[in-house]
């Protein structure tokens, strides 16, 4: 099979010369810098014969580029959205994830062949590996309701199921004429919609940009009736086709969705998807050259990724199909819970510029008042028992340094239900790793890949680093030391709830081993309370270790609810637990404490990390302020390319003191 001309592109020694017509490539840098990355050099002036003249689709701008071709002898490229772009379609001004880049034609004109359909007829798509991440990523688009456009609310109702589904789309759309169809076509799909299917309802899907009122579509109310529904909420196409008994559309990129979530859509028009065996296909002139039969698969990994260039805003760089999937669930989910807004009550002053960041990137965040329209949040320590609130809280992969010197984080946990280290009450991540009890081979290899990852890397809470002290030989516990005060404590340490009491305890039932304390770092900053009294049952206290060096060391880790147990897990290392923190009771710890008999799933180790660093926390980009996947917020930890906040927020939070008595607003 040979290479595409994008791949040669992107190989070649010096960058191909692509020259432009259109005022859009000037003023689009993303899409620009994509093509950039796709080896060409975008240029201005006359282009020769072996020169690339770019064009957008069939826009009405591509006159002009075709005219220079046919001038010049030039090629033309036709460049296209991906098939995942962004949360909001172009015109808004959202940046596109990937382009299509294609020297054949586009993949939308069914009258001349493009560099899809070449993939789709010719490449072997045999690979097992490749088909594998195919399916893979289809499971993880339907997760996470994931579309063109993603900016809509899965939770947004949709018609009772039992009905057929019928795709609009707007008028005047490149895919309709190239695709051989017009508005007759979207009639005579309606009439057999109801012909195929008597007495079923029939819901008609209206096409966003016409909800919104952008773009007339070729159905209206005057096309409702007791059968006939239009549906013009913005919802999950997955929801939709997950309630439909068939699906219909002309050319709609929903089609090929549909494909995807199970169904055989009947196609009236001829869009790329059409003419592989996937489709009833309804045009009355099939394409002789789309002769072959193929898999959802096969489909999936020609079109989302062999051809597509998919771009990683984060590192601005070339990526894979994958890592534009996590860039785009962590905008997503972004979206969707911030976009009515939040209030934010009991957020100290000197948080409110990171939680600005963090929350505010939608709508801004208000931290005074109440609105009945904006959701409410309270930093979890303040919360009071069963307040119907948003808690929120600081992750578990959180800065270079500590949060008592006021370091910013780079994620945070949002928790509806309660907060992960209070188990009188059931938390989002207790559903969440209950619900990891079972993952798919993708989420488990994502999951190793991160424990992989983070002891590869040395990365943990707060990165603070330390000392590698000599350590006594024998049977090595390791017993971290808590903040005495903390909630943690307060709410889940249960009987031993000190650090004195912890190491009497270890002390106790293992006579004979090596007893090491590590006290905690805010402790040994002067910053909390939990110090030790003169009498300690350890053999060695460690002041200043570097806590990753000595999970390096030692043979298990008692603890109360420390997180450092969390980290020991992921290194192998046995861990008994005498409190219950959110990792005890799943069949991975040695429990001494009471938990929750509601925990009951059993997670591979892979399980409770997902759940806990890839489900439960929010990320976000110190460099680029673009909400991340974890993966990137590890590697923005291990390189230490993270802005320190200075002295600023330091006298932010001293004059916030000072004040608290004095008057709300530095409360």
């Amino acid at each position: 099979m040979a290479d595409t001309p994008k791949d040669l592109a992107a190989g070649a020694d010096t960058p191909r010369r692509l020259y432009y017509f259109n005022a859009g490539f000037l003023r689009q840098r993303r899409v620009r810098r994509i093509v950039e990355l796709a080896g060409y050099e975008l240029r201005l002036g006359k282009p020769a014969e072996d020169d690339l003249i770019a064009v957008w689709g069939h826009s009405p701008y591509a006159q002009r580029g075709e005219a220079v071709a046919d001038a010049t002898g030039a090629g033309i490229v036709r460049i296209e959205d991906a098939f995942l772009r962004s949360l909001f379609p172009g015109r808004t001004g959202d940046m596109p994830l990937g382009l299509q880049i294609d020297h054949r034609g586009v993949h939308f004109d069914a009258m001349e062949p493009s560099d899809l359909e070449h993939l789709l007829a010719n490449h072997p798509l045999d690979d097992t590996a490749l088909l594998n991440r195919a399916k893979r990523a289809i499971a993880r688009l339907r997760e996470a309701h994931l579309s063109k456009y993603f900016a809509f609310d899965p939770d947004t109702p949709v018609p009772d199921p039992g009905y057929v589904l019928v795709i609009d789309q707007t008028r005047g759309d490149a895919s309709v004429k190239y695709g051989r169809a017009d508005a007759n076509s979207f009639r005579e799909m309606l009439y057999y919609a109801q012909e195929d299917n008597p007495g079923a309802r029939i819901v008609i899907k209206t096409h966003p940009e016409t909800a919104k009122g952008f773009r007339e579509g070729y159905f209206g109310a005057d096309d409702a009736n007791d059968r006939i529904s239009l549906f013009t909420d913005s919802a999950s196409p997955w929801e939709l086709f997950d309630g439909a008994v068939a699906v219909y559309t002309v050319s709609s990129q929903m089609g090929f969705e549909a494909i995807l979530s199970g169904h055989k859509p009947i196609v009236f028009g001829q869009p790329f998807y059409a003419g592989w065996g996937l489709t009833e296909d309804r045009h009355p002139h099939p394409l002789p050259r789309r002769g072959r039969n193929l898999t959802r698969a096969q489909l999936f990994a020609a079109a989302m990724i062999l051809h597509p260039v998919w771009y990683d805003p984060y590192n601005d760089e070339r990526c894979e199909l994958e890592e534009v999937l996590a860039t785009a669930e962590a905008m997503a989910r972004e979206w969707r819970e911030d976009r009515q807004g939040w209030t934010g009550e009991e957020i100290r002053l000197w948080k409110r510029r990171p939680f600005q960041r963090f929350f505010g990137h939608h709508k801004p965040m208000t931290f005074r008042g109440s609105d009945a329209t904006r959701r409410r949040m309270i930093w979890a320590g303040k919360a009071e028992a069963g307040r119907d609130i948003v808690r929120v809280e600081d992750g578990f992969l959180r800065s270079r340094g500590l949060g008592a010197e006021l370091v910013p984080p780079l994620s945070l946990i949002c928790d509806d239900l309660g907060i992960y280290y209070d188990p009188s009450r059931e938390s989002r991540l207790e559903q969440l790793i209950s619900e990891r009890a079972d993952l798919r081979p993708d989420q488990q290899a994502r999951a190793r890949a991160l424990i992989d990852r983070l002891i590869e890397e040395r990365v943990n809470k707060y990165n603070l680093g330390g000392e590698t002290p000599a350590l006594p030989k024998g049977h090595r516990i390791l017993v971290p030391g808590q903040v005495e005060d903390d909630a943690s404590i307060r709410l889940g340490a249960g009987e031993i709830d000190t650090n004195q009491a912890l190491l009497q305890a270890a002390r106790a039932a293992n006579s004979d081993a090596v007893i090491l304390y590590k006290p905690h770092p805010d402790v040994e900053a002067g910053l909390r309370e939990g110090a030790l009294s003169d009498e300690s049952p350890a053999d060695l206290v460690l002041t200043g270790a570097d806590p990753l060096a000595l999970l390096d060391e030692v043979d298990e880790v008692w603890t109360m609810t420390s997180l450092l147990g969390f980290e020991a897990l992921l290194r192998g290392v046995k861990v008994t637990v005498t409190g219950a923190p959110f990792y005890a009771g799943w069949g991975l710890t040695r429990d001494l404490g009471k938990v929750p008999p509601r925990r009951m799933a059993r997670p591979t180790l892979e399980g409770l990390v997902h759940a806990a660093l890839i489900d439960y926390p929010r990320y976000l980009d110190p460099v680029t302020g673009l909400p991340c996947p974890v993966e990137l917020a590890v590697a923005r930890l291990a390189t230490g390319n993270i802005p320190h906040p200075g002295r600023v927020n330091r006298l932010v939070a001293k004059l916030q003191g000072l004040f608290a008595g004095q008057a709300g607003l530095w409360r």
